[in-house]
């Protein structure tokens, strides 16, 4: 297989420079790729690809599923599809939380999954991740085969594609950055005024003619530009050829702990000292680089499921790690009134820990409504009560939870315009989340999470306006809401709540290289003097699946495609 590299010339003046092709893998090296499949409704691979998405509430029809191979034959199905002027998607992991790929308007779906291989690109001495691989196949393939890894996000089979794009966090990123501070390149197949499909590579380099739309790709989120086909990895400190030292090594061994409370006996008071605790101890402690490798979070499930779990690992091999660690749990504790159960305590591989989540992620017809913001400061007596009453509503589990996830150290020592991702401020990301299975109700828990979350942000139109308090939202956690004058009253449109004052500059790229908005969704960032407003088939709350008659599924559990299921085996 090419691999793209360098700039073309003789290019008419104002055109972006489009790629020449170089050879960080030798053709001669690889197998010839499989031909691109189209696949139909008649298919019945079809069903199997049409499927896959994260949220079930979504459901495209679209008229076929490329499965491609290569960047060469992105540009070809690009090109028929421009020249037929139907909307193209593409799907990578398929983890999107709302309607972007699976949408009525949607005539084909470009899958990515099959392109998916990582190696060593030796032309421009970088990782190469293709964008149809998932995470846990990039952390898999980069630490067993050069000891190395990315700053990217807790879930494996998250796709790198969007993942990336957006402004991933993940486990590593208090003590790395976000995965796109570690981002040298991007090969994009992108579509001129002319609607011709050409492949792109853009660099960090401050000589590359094309760095804008690396800039762009470094948080700006997916679906807007292009396709990506691969990301080229390289840390900015990175000096020399060795692939070993050009991505940060993680941790040989992760201290994990898991400690619970459970809620009989927890009251409002007791809650809210939790939630409090947690979040003034990440206040307090998220700049200190005595703490940068701890990872944690605090789960607040629906009570009837039991439980309340705080979540932490490090780097084990941290002087007194275990005792930072306990310190931790006894902090988040302290004057609750309940004490804590252990599910674990104990050392374990780091490339186990990091392998051990399960989402779930495209089973069991799993419907959802995530909401979520950056935190500045915790949240208030009165902001804590809504949580707890969205934690009690109903005696049946709801399929509700509530999460505050840990941020800062590193992610926040970089400037908010180096990058497309603004949000490096904030210390938490407060997500509010709700899973159920019929159809019949999507109404009822849509209405249930957008009341809690309006009502959490009362004094700012129900949203986290960047301020004192919040700094907005995050694009990989996308929320159509956000852009519903409805349900955002603040005055506030959508794109600063998730660009902030980088969305001018993503713009200005978009008019460069997708000047004709082939590239698009709900919340795709929109070209120079165009409207800000969803889409009439992107309305917030409408159902992609065909509504089933109302019936009772005999589930043991309400879902959550965001629980912090961990499977960690006794270390060796």
């Amino acid at each position: 297989m090419a691999v793209a590299g360098g700039a073309a010339a003789g290019l008419a003046a104002g055109e972006p420079a489009a790629s020449a092709t170089t050879t960080g893998r030798a053709r001669s090296d690889c197998a010839p790729p499989p031909g691109a499949a189209t696949i139909k409704p008649d298919d019945p691979r079809y069903a199997e690809l049409t499927t896959r998405g994260y949220n079930s509430r979504f459901l495209a029809q679209p008229e076929s599923v490329r499965l491609v191979h290569s960047a060469e034959q992105i540009v070809q199905v690009v090109n028929e599809a421009v020249r037929a002027g139907k909307k193209i998607v593409v799907r990578s992991g398929g983890h999107c939380f709302e309607n972007f790929v699976d949408d009525p308007a949607t005539s084909i779906v470009v899958d990515i999954s099959e392109m998916n291989d990582v190696y060593f690109d030796t032309a421009h001495k970088a990782f190469a991740i293709e964008a149809g691989a998932t995470l846990g196949k990039a952390y898999r393939s980069l630490y067993l085969g050069w000891g190395v890894t990315i700053p990217a996000g807790g879930c494996p089979s998250v796709g790198a594609g969007g993942h990336i794009a957006g402004g991933g966090y993940g486990p590593q990123s208090r003590r790395h950055g976000l995965v796109i501070d570690h981002l040298y390149g991007v090969e994009v197949v992108v579509v001129d005024r002319s609607g011709r499909a050409k492949i792109v590579v853009a660099t960090r380099e401050a000589r590359d003619p094309n760095r804008d739309l690396w800039w762009a790709h470094a948080g700006g989120g997916g679906g807007n530009f292009g396709i990506v086909t691969r990301y080229l990895m390289r840390s900015p400190s990175a000096r020399g050829n060795d692939p070993a030292t050009l991505l940060p090594r993680p941790p040989a061994q992760q201290l994990v702990v898991s400690a619970s409370w459970s809620w009989e006996g927890i009251t409002e008071e007791s809650l809210s000292r939790l939630a409090d605790n947690y979040a003034r101890w990440q206040q307090q402690n998220h700049a200190d680089p005595a703490f940068e490798s701890i990872d944690s979070s605090l789960t607040m499930y629906h009570r009837s499921s039991g439980r309340i779990e705080l979540f932490a690992a490090m780097d084990g091999g941290v002087p007194g790690a275990d005792g930072i660690l306990w310190t931790l749990v006894q902090t988040v504790g302290e004057g609750v009134g309940v004490e804590p159960t252990f599910d674990y305590f104990s050392t374990a591989p780091w490339l186990r820990v990091t392998l051990s989540y399960d989402s779930g992620a495209g089973a069991y017809a799993l419907r959802f409504k995530s909401k979520a913001g950056y935190l500045k400061k915790p949240w208030t007596p009165a902001q804590l009560k809504v949580v707890y009453r969205f934690l009690t509503e109903g005696e049946a589990d709801t399929g509700a939870s509530v999460y505050l996830m840990s941020l800062g150290g590193r992610i926040n020592a970089v400037d908010p315009a180096a990058t497309a991702n603004p949000h490096r401020t904030a210390p938490l990301i407060g997500f509010f989340d709700i899973g159920w299975w019929d159809p019949a109700e999507d109404e009822r828990w849509l209405t249930s999470i957008r009341d809690a979350y309006r009502e959490m942000h009362a004094d700012t139109g129900g949203v986290p306006v960047p301020g004192e308090a919040y700094d907005g939202a995050y694009i990989n956690y996308p929320d159509n809401d956000l852009a519903d004058p409805a349900l955002n009253t603040s005055g506030v449109p959508w794109h600063r709540l998730y660009y902030k004052d980088n969305y001018p500059r993503l713009q200005q790229v978009k008019a460069k290289w997708d000047p004709r908005n082939v590239f698009n969704h709900a919340l795709s960032v929109r070209l120079p003097g165009a409207s800000d407003a969803l889409p009439p088939q992107a309305a917030p709350g409408t159902a992609r699946r065909a509504a089933a008659e109302p019936r009772k599924y005999p589930q043991r559990v309400s879902p959550r495609h965001a629980n912090n299921l961990r499977s960690l085996g006794q270390p060796g």
